[in-house]
């Protein structure tokens, strides 16, 4: 069975698939798909009549999907629109189909959840195109950050939503956040942190306090804590102020940016001199 990628472009795939239904083939088709669902409403109406029992009704669903089948309503093709992270395999086990799975059997709410249960996929829709094409688009989600929690990291999306992979190695380069509620609250930061792309590069980590406001933690080891109000301005005066007077460049231990109208660095304490030792002075004899 092929696993087709969609076009990208709305309108080309609109005009292809109104050429496909218009093919002779699915004329020919139509006819036989009509009948296989008034096969099914027929069969479903008098199960209801008889009061057969599961395995009756059972043996008449199959019959049905045997029907269709014969009709000529299998799957064939499945296009997916949207995949970029997510295995073929992973969504054709999803769909639940192969090659020659009768069309009517394929239920789309089901296989809609299924697809939103694989790790990268966010949302999705399966649509049946009859007689032969199941037709699915995905959007998936896109790595964000990693998240510290309880000594271990994991990778989460724009939405915060953890994202379950295998290796994090892919995303080394990641900043890395600590605090329960910091993945809710971390595109916004991550948004603004990228309105500045010289300093961006050397955060290497982001502290959520409180639940109000964050704390930076530089490549270089410098803290910045940042205000809970008004986090864009005193992000863009910390990098002025690094670009005109390289404040960053400096051997300093934190910057506190979050009062107004002043910004407070925090230096390393002067080594303090060895005391001097004494000196024996022995007695005289």
């Amino acid at each position: 069975m092929r696993l087709l990628t969609a076009d990208p472009d709305p309108a080309r795939a609109a005009a292809r698939s109104s050429r496909r239904r218009r093919a002779p083939r699915w004329l020919r088709r139509l006819g036989a798909a009509g009948l296989a669902a008034a096969l099914i409403g027929i069969g479903g109406f008098a199960v209801h009549l008889s009061g057969w029992d599961a395995a009756a009704v059972e043996r008449v669903h199959a019959r049905v999907l045997a029907l269709s089948a014969e009709a000529g309503l299998v799957v064939s093709d499945v296009v997916v629109q949207g995949r970029g992270r997510t295995g073929g395999d992973a969504i054709l086990a999803a769909l639940g189909a192969a090659r020659g799975t009768p069309m009517l059997a394929i239920n789309p709410a089901a296989a809609k959840a299924r697809l939103e249960a694989l790790p990268w996929i966010r949302s999705a829709s399966v649509e049946r195109l009859l007689p032969d094409t199941l037709y699915v688009q995905v959007t998936e989600r896109q790595p964000l950050a990693l998240w510290q929690r309880k000594g271990k990291l994991q990778l989460i999306d724009r939405e915060g939503a953890v994202v379950a992979v295998q290796s994090l190695d892919e995303f080394a380069d990641l900043i890395i956040l600590v605090g329960e509620d910091a993945p809710k609250a971390a595109a916004p930061l991550l948004e603004m942190l990228a309105s500045e792309p010289a300093l961006r590069p050397h955060v290497a980590a982001a502290v959520r306090v409180g639940g109000r406001r964050w704390n930076l933690k530089l490549d270089s080891g410098i803290d910045i804590e940042l205000p809970e109000d008004n986090v864009g301005a005193a992000w863009h005066q910390l990098a002025q102020l690094d670009r005109t007077d390289g404040v960053l460049e400096r051997d300093i231990l934190k910057v506190d940016l979050r009062l107004p109208d002043r910004l407070v660095l925090q230096v390393p304490e002067p080594a303090k001199p060895a005391p001097a030792k004494k000196k024996n002075v022995g007695r005289a004899t």
